[in-house]
């Protein structure tokens, strides 16, 4: 079994930043990709980037150049940089491991 436990989430004004962490639990299992998706009231899940163990990344069209994914391999954690926030980046922020496992979402609301 998988386990995600995610962190850092909450309210930013517009133009600020925050970080997301995910850390990925589980016997023997390899976490070769894991990534975020994020979904907003009233509209579908959606890629926000993901990252291969080997630093592979891809990242949704909305957020290029202002979001930045990373990984530490030896904690099996992946992290979210999300810088110059719009209120359109407010969504629930879900962490996943393909192809089965999402963490419980964390919150991010970008408002003055």
């Amino acid at each position: 079994q998988v386990q995600l436990v995610e962190s850092g989430g909450g309210l930013v004004q517009p133009g600020g930043s925050l970080r997301l962490s995910c850390a990925a639990s589980g016997t023997g299992f390899s976490f070769n990709y894991m990534g975020w998706y994020r979904q907003a009231p009233g509209k579908q899940r959606e890629l926000v980037a993901i990252i291969g163990d080997s630093g592979y990344t891809n990242y949704g069209d909305p957020v290029k150049g202002r979001f930045t994914i990373s990984r530490d391999n030896a904690k099996n954690t992946v992290y979210l940089q999300m810088n110059s926030l719009k209120p359109e980046d407010t969504a629930v922020y879900y962490c996943r491991v393909p192809p089965y496992y999402w963490g419980q979402g964390t919150q991010v609301t970008v408002s003055s």
